[in-house]
């Protein structure tokens, strides 16, 4: 018996539609994660690239649970000298919830040249409305969902 290996020739992707109202982020980012990565598919072989493409809605409406709304930060470095910036997720969340989800995901991801990649097949939408309607993006279901 023969161990499959897929190649990027052979791979075949599909687009998926998340919505992501009232999902905590973490599971959401986990759960897209494996769908842009392939470990969905039975094809899956880590050294080939076989994610699909993921459209996510309603970004703005993604849950931090326990007080991270509040208490977490988001950090980086400018380069100069003394120059480390913070912003709360409070602020992030109103201001720019597309660029927290893709910041999740993108920590699951790989880093590597594989996993920078991968990244450029999500597309996040902070409303209903998507630019990726002439793709006809399957809408998936995820777990997690809170009510």
């Amino acid at each position: 018996m023969k161990t499959y290996m897929a190649n990027p020739v052979t791979v075949e992707r599909k687009w998926y539609l998340v919505d992501a109202t009232n999902m905590p982020l973490g599971r959401l980012a986990s759960q897209v994660a494996d769908m842009l990565t392939g470990k969905n598919k039975t094809i899956y072989t880590p050294h080939v690239d076989t994610g699909d493409f993921v459209v996510v809605i309603n970004s703005d409406k993604v849950v931090l649970t326990g007080k991270k709304l509040e208490q977490k930060k988001s950090r980086w470095h400018t380069g100069y000298i003394g120059g480390l910036k913070e912003v709360g997720y409070d602020t992030l969340m109103a201001t720019a919830s597309d660029k927290v989800i893709e910041k999740a995901v993108k920590g699951m991801l790989p880093k590597t040249a594989l996993g920078r990649k991968q990244i450029t097949r999500l597309h996040v939408y902070k409303g209903a409305e998507h630019e990726q309607k002439a793709q006809n993006p399957t809408p998936v279901s995820l777990k997690g969902v809170i009510e």
